[in-house]
């Protein structure tokens, strides 16, 4: 599967593709369309091999210098850049506590069902 994955980045040479068909063999399914990769998915080799690597590490900023052999700035910048690509959630967001409020206000009938899921949007 991966050997299959770095074909396909080395054949889009870093281009925008979209994928046509999704099947799952196991299930008879084909599903066709258009579908954009996610945002993972969307980063060149050389950066899904660093995310990897940060995710095999545990996050720790002091093996990814040794086994990269760059600076702690330069982890940082990198992970910086990747995160600006990728762009996923706001992690300055705590959703539990959203999530909760939101119910603390529905069961107090504060706010009606259709408010609540608007706002949990």
């Amino acid at each position: 599967m991966i050997h299959s994955w770095k074909k396909l980045m080395t054949m889009t040479g870093g281009k925008d593709f979209v994928i046509k068909k999704v099947s799952v063999p196991s299930e008879s399914i084909d599903i066709e369309g258009e579908f954009e990769l996610p945002p993972l998915g969307q980063l060149d080799m050389d950066e899904q091999i660093f995310v990897a690597a940060f995710i095999k590490t545990h996050g720790s900023i002091k093996q990814m210098e040794k086994i990269f052999g760059i600076s702690y700035p330069t982890v940082k910048n990198r992970l910086n850049q990747i995160a600006s690509k990728i762009g996923l959630i706001d992690v300055s967001v705590d959703v539990k506590s959203s999530v909760s409020s939101v119910i603390d206000k529905l069961e107090r009938g504060e706010i009606e069902v259709e408010s609540a899921l608007k706002e949990l949007e």
